[in-house]
């Protein structure tokens, strides 16, 4: 089983950066990690590769200057190889720009039998991109997934909603989001670590994709942040002493606030 896994690679959230004054978006112009909420599609597609008997997971990425230190976190926790899209070019791409990349790449990458994405990143978080994706390989999508199996050329997923879960079936081959938290990422072993460093980077630019330039970054962007502004600081909570009565506050409390 082939399984291709979109993964993003954004900066450190302990230390994200600044943003560019002019075109109102984070830089990325240091060292970039891999996004936690694709993590967990990384080890779900080791998990069916390994429970299929044969087969690999390959990356698929964009990002600026060539970056691969994200990549190489997902490589050491033993995807094969991976296709990393770098282009100035892609600078200011919206989440459709994005996805037209990431749908070149995923063909490039050489035919999958499954496809699987985060819900949304970390630093974006417009839960778009995976549906996109599908639309324009023309394959079905499923979102939210928390459990996937393979059934010969059938997909079974249970599909996270706020009431429990979906099952949902549908062929292969099919773009699935993954829900975060639903598995447990390995760690890279030292290993892994080490092979990690001579596993292939197929690194390319959108005209290696045959994408047009007007088509994506600022040139293709169907949006444009107009205005960023400082989060406004919490206000400080209410504390309640418990004086063998506290709960008639805690109680009067949420009924102000018409909770009960």
């Amino acid at each position: 089983m082939n399984v291709v896994v979109c993964v993003k690679q954004i900066p450190d959230p302990a230390d994200p950066g600044a943003l560019d004054p002019n075109t109102k978006t984070l830089k990325r112009d240091g060292k970039l990690i891999l996004d936690e909420s694709d993590s967990y599609g990384v080890e779900m597609a080791l998990q069916l590769v390994d429970a299929a008997g044969s087969g690999e997971v390959t990356l698929v990425s964009m990002a600026p200057n060539g970056e691969v230190s994200g990549l190489r976190t997902a490589l050491a926790m033993g995807a094969a190889k991976a296709v990393l899209v770098s282009d100035d070019a892609l600078a200011g791409s919206d989440a459709l720009g994005t996805s037209k990349v990431l749908a070149k790449a995923i063909a490039r990458a050489g035919e999958a039998d499954l496809i699987l994405t985060a819900t949304e990143s970390s630093d974006g978080y417009t839960g778009t991109v995976p549906e996109q994706i599908a639309e324009l390989l023309q394959l079905p999508s499923v979102t939210f997934a928390k459990e996937i199996a393979v059934d010969g050329s059938t997909l079974k997923v249970q599909r996270q909603t706020e009431a429990g879960y979906d099952e949902v079936e549908c062929p292969l081959p099919a773009v699935v989001s993954v829900t975060a938290g639903v598995v447990e990422p390995r760690y890279p072993s030292f290993k892994g670590i080490m092979a990690a460093k001579s596993k292939p980077v197929d690194q390319v630019t959108i005209a290696d994709l045959g994408i047009d330039a007007a088509s994506v970054g600022w040139a293709g962007a169907g949006q444009e942040i107009v205005e960023i502004a400082q989060a406004e600081a919490r206000e400080a909570g209410t504390i309640i002493e418990d004086d063998g009565e506290a709960f008639a506050q805690v109680v009067k409390f949420l009924d102000d606030l018409k909770v009960v």
